[in-house]
């Protein structure tokens, strides 16, 4: 960071970066993995159907979004938290 508090080009913040991803990944997994379980109550392919037609509706803006400075941080935390909480799902619905 320069003395004027802007970035340099191709000055990465990775440590606050990081610390995004983690954190709007944890909420995201918590969410999606809470939100399909009650689904899953409901019937089973309920909660696959709305996952996907929810990924397949934000994939287009996420994916203009990506190159966004700040936005970029949050997509990934995003795209992190959707992938844990469907596992944890995934594994919900198999085991349980």
């Amino acid at each position: 960071m320069s003395p004027d508090g802007s970035y340099r080009a191709g000055s990465v913040p990775w440590a606050l970066g990081g610390t995004v991803i983690a954190l709007v990944a944890a909420l995201g997994a918590v969410a999606v993995y809470a939100f399909g379980v009650a689904l899953a109550d409901v019937h089973p392919l309920l909660a696959i159907a709305v996952n996907v037609i929810a990924v397949v509706g934000v994939a287009p803006t996420v994916w203009r979004w990506r190159c966004t400075p700040v936005v970029r941080w949050v997509l990934a935390g995003a795209v992190v938290g959707v992938a844990l909480g469907w596992i944890a799902l995934l594994v919900y619905l198999v085991v349980g």
